[in-house]
């Protein structure tokens, strides 16, 4: 199983922080800067193609119509692309846990298994170990792609980067001078957003804010319950929206066949066993009653993703699994490093060890699917006060302090991971790194806008298919 290297943790404070000065040397913080793309560029096209030849085939239109509704949209299903972007350049060496795909909407409130409300890193679909700085200009390209949306200002865009690499640095530097379990207990909870909200917002934005983590404890597994299923004659049942929701039933390629559902409910069994005892004794609570395949995501579009409906005592008992489809990550080919045997095992470690708290069902397994290959699959909870940003309602206050939000939370989970007293005397204590990673920003949004301009070429030139729905 590949985890980042630690082998800098071992040392005394003074030779890590050494250490860490001397990645300069291999990557300067002024060349965090470069877009290093040239004409041997890999063709962004082919870089996604490549991608969706891997997932259900009738799904795939449906993934290119969501990335083209925007230029921000797109960005969120290129992760692949920014990899192959990312990974030629010189880089710090600085090994994290990268979640891989670390642009804004993948930062939202969620809940602890003890029932807090946290800001944390929400998708994990990319987590592979590399060099700290390849999720930072993920998120900081991110911030200037939304702020385009929203029609602000290059100063603006900027601001908001540069607060967002900031907090990732000022918080990377407390985390140098903490005891280890006390950066592995750190979290980002409520208190430390009202905190942050005395701080620097003035009272409107104050108010939206509270707001929204109302609205985050609304978003349970019971409103996804209320939401998705329905009575039907044999109980309740998840309510049919081809293709968008498609039961398991309307798949098969022979309904009368028992052996192909057994199979993939066997999902449930292999999953199970991935559990700790107490959770695997919770989940024997609830007994399977329906499934479905879901299309969820812009990036995600075309893998395979099923929603599983457990019932408990009764109909009104429900636990809403969800089983998601996971690949390689698009990061393995950069990296050198090991492939997982195990791709679902390798979301659910990475977000383990990303996350300060993590769902209780979390799990993974491998399936013989309907077309009778063996794929992995992670197992989640669907639904769990979820509070999910909307960067088009931002202004530029606000945009300024989401950044703030996100790049200290990035921070806690390269700190769990990485080693802090490296990573921070890499950045130092100038804005050296800001101001590089500013640049890098601008320069990859324009980047991004070439790209999307290239899919719509694609699509009315017939090299592609796009489907809105």
């Amino acid at each position: 199983m590949t985890t980042p290297s630690t082998l800098t943790t071992s040392l005394p404070p003074a030779e890590r922080a050494a250490y860490g000065k001397s990645a300069r040397e291999r990557a300067p913080r002024s060349s965090q800067a470069s877009l290093g793309t040239g004409p041997d560029r890999p063709d962004p096209l082919g870089v996604i193609e490549r991608q969706s030849a891997t997932r259900v085939q009738e799904l795939v239109p449906i993934r290119y119509g969501r990335m083209l509704e925007s230029p921000f949209r797109f960005y969120r299903g290129a992760a692949a692309i920014m990899a192959s972007d990312l990974g030629p350049l010189p880089h710090s060496g600085l090994e994290v846990q990268l979640c891989g795909d670390a642009h804004l909407l993948n930062f939202r409130l969620l809940a602890s298994p003890e029932r807090h409300l946290v800001f944390d890193i929400n998708d994990f679909d990319e987590t592979f170990p590399g060099p700290f700085e390849w999720d930072v200009k993920r998120l900081a390209a991110s911030f200037v792609i939304a702020g385009r949306a929203n029609g602000f200002s290059t100063e603006e865009q900027d601001d908001a980067v540069r607060a967002c690499v900031t907090s990732y640095r000022d918080r990377m530097r407390q985390f140098a001078d903490m005891r280890t379990l006390d950066i592995w207990y750190a979290q980002d909870d409520t208190d430390r957003m009202r905190h942050l909200l005395s701080a620097s917002m003035d009272k409107e934005e104050r108010r939206r804010t509270v707001r929204a983590t109302k609205k985050a404890r609304t978003r349970t597994y019971m409103q996804a319950f209320e939401k998705l299923t329905r009575i039907t004659d044999e109980g309740r049942r998840l309510t049919p929206d081809p293709p968008l929701i498609t039961p398991l039933k309307d798949l098969l390629t022979d309904p009368g066949d028992d052996a192909q559902q057994k199979e993939l409910e066997s999902v449930v069994e292999g999953y199970a066993r991935t559990l700790p005892p107490e959770r695997r004794y919770l989940l024997n609570r609830y007994h399977l009653v329906d499934m479905a395949r879901k299309v969820v995501g812009v990036g995600s579009v075309g893998t395979r993703c099923w929603i599983m409906l457990l019932l408990g005592r009764d109909d009104e008992d429900p636990l809403m699994l969800q089983a998601k489809e996971a690949q390689e990550s698009v990061l393995t080919a950069h990296t050198g490093g090991t492939p997982f045997e195990n791709h679902g095992c390798r979301v659910v470690t990475g977000q383990r060890l990303i996350q300060t708290s993590s769902d209780i069902f979390l799990g993974w397994t491998r399936v013989l699917g309907l077309d009778g290959r063996q794929r992995d699959f992670y197992v989640r909870q669907l639904r769990d006060w979820k509070g999910i940003v909307r960067p088009e309602t931002m202004d530029t206050d606000m945009l300024t302090f989401f950044g703030q939000l996100c790049g200290a939370s990035l921070a806690r989970a390269h700190a769990r991971s990485g080693d802090p007293i490296a990573i921070a005397a890499y950045m130092g204590g100038s804005d050296k790194f800001e101001r590089a990673l500013t640049a890098f920003a601008q320069a990859y949004a324009d980047l991004n806008e070439r790209d999307f301009a290239a899919l719509g070429e694609a699509v009315r030139s017939g090299r592609v298919t796009a489907k809105e729905l």
